[in-house]
């Protein structure tokens, strides 16, 4: 028997039974338009699927197809529905679509006056700080990196945090 003639016999069988069919799939996804989306896709992969079929029952065949398509079918939306929101109104929200030339200018300046601020401080104040804030290191990492101790990484920090401190003002958002 070749794939021509198997294919066929199993859409036959899905269409001489589709009623049927529908019934299981509606029992499973409960709403009828999520039914027909189910045995359409399982009609899809019997006519078109990528490896032959050969079924002893193709009745059974089908039913299992279609149970299964239904069943991932419940499990995709169950997924989906995890992550929609249903209450917020897409035109509603306060999306900005760029940042503003005035904001863009106020970083800049913020960050100027960071380094400016940091230049007052010894080198080795300004690295401890940069490899603690910016690099994310734990200050253990720090002291075992430059070959100090604990505490005087701790107080590097703790001078260049003091050093900035006068740059706070610039960070609000008026």
């Amino acid at each position: 028997m070749t794939t021509e003639q198997q294919e066929p016999g199993l859409t036959r069988v899905f269409i001489e039974n589709r009623a049927r069919l529908r019934r299981i799939a509606q029992g499973i996804v409960r709403t009828p338009e999520q039914a027909d989306d189910v045995l359409q896709d399982a009609y899809l992969k019997l006519a078109h699927g990528e490896c032959p079929r050969q079924a002893d029952r193709p009745l059974g065949y089908c039913t299992r197809v279609v149970r299964n398509m239904a069943l991932d079918h419940c499990r995709k939306h169950s997924v989906e529905a995890t992550y929609r929101c249903f209450d917020v109104e897409a035109d509603a929200l306060d999306v900005p679509d760029s940042v503003s030339p005035e904001h863009s200018m106020r970083d800049k300046q913020v960050i100027c006056s960071i380094d400016r601020a940091l230049q007052s401080v010894p080198p080795q104040t300004r690295r401890a700080f940069e490899l603690y804030r910016l690099e994310g290191l734990t200050q253990r990492e720090i002291a075992e990196r430059m070959g100090c101790a604990l505490g005087l990484v701790n107080a590097w920090i703790a001078d260049a945090a003091r050093a900035i401190a006068g740059c706070r003002h610039l960070l609000t958002d008026d």
